[in-house]
């Protein structure tokens, strides 16, 4: 049976004044995917990312997130629908604990952030140690969070992420910052999320270690449109790709 299309953008179009930085994209993925969109800087990948979680409104085009058009809707209602994205700077509340920014983070989905009549310290202590548990930060479940590691700052935002239970996760350069050893644990975590939770999985990154060594589907962006789609070893091929991006990185 033909994997199912979890999302879908048709000719998506986006501009700041005079510059195109979203030019007629056509992209989909389809459930149980781990992708990257890569590119060189200023490709238009974060605004790719921000049309598609609500953070930016689109021009002309449209986004479909399992069959539903979602597009310009507001942040909050694409996350509740089943989308989540950790960005490049880690969004936590640092003043919190680790256990204390997952929990906050299960409680927004499970709507109970506004429910007087129970003391929020009973409240999702099972769903939260869990997600401790998977992302590795057992030892750290009590620090405050601002004082997290640059690695554990991202199992910490993926654990955030988790929490809101997505179908689709964007990553956004999950990498970045991070030693060699915290680069490999935390995207053998992400790979982990995608191949024992069946977790879409789409990224982007600009180690090409990573890209190549992860993502199953490759899609290059340059001036804001698509120039080569495939699998790593056709991308590599790709002549275009090669003298646009991967030239630039060998």
């Amino acid at each position: 049976m033909a994997e199912e299309v979890i999302l879908g953008v048709k000719k998506l179009v986006k501009s700041f004044g005079g510059l195109l930085a979203t030019n007629h994209v056509n992209f989909e993925m389809k459930t149980g995917e781990m992708s990257a969109i890569i590119g060189p800087n200023g490709a238009g990948k974060s605004t790719f990312f921000n049309l598609l979680t609500g953070f930016h409104a689109v021009d002309d085009g449209t986004v479909y997130f399992k069959k539903i058009n979602i597009t310009n809707w507001p942040p909050y209602k694409i996350a509740r629908l089943g989308i989540a994205r950790a960005f490049q700077v880690s969004n936590i509340y640092p003043k919190l604990t680790t256990y204390e920014n997952i929990r906050q983070a299960i409680l927004t989905q499970q709507k109970k952030t506004l429910n007087f009549f129970s003391p929020a310290s009973g409240m999702a202590q099972k769903e939260t140690r869990d997600l401790i548990e998977i992302t590795g930060l057992s030892e750290n479940a009590q620090m405050i969070a601002g004082n997290l590691s640059q690695g554990d700052k991202k199992r910490l935002e993926l654990a955030i992420a988790l929490g809101q239970k997505p179908e689709l996760l964007f990553l956004d350069e999950p990498t970045a910052g991070m030693s060699g050893e915290e680069t490999q644990e935390t995207m053998d975590l992400v790979a982990r999320l995608n191949r024992e939770m069946g977790l879409t999985i789409l990224f982007t990154e600009h180690d090409m270690s990573v890209v190549f060594g992860y993502a199953r589907r490759l899609t290059v962006l340059h001036a804001g449109a698509i120039i080569a789609e495939g699998s790593p070893e056709e991308v590599r091929a790709n002549e275009a790709a090669q003298k646009i991006y991967l030239g630039e990185e060998a």
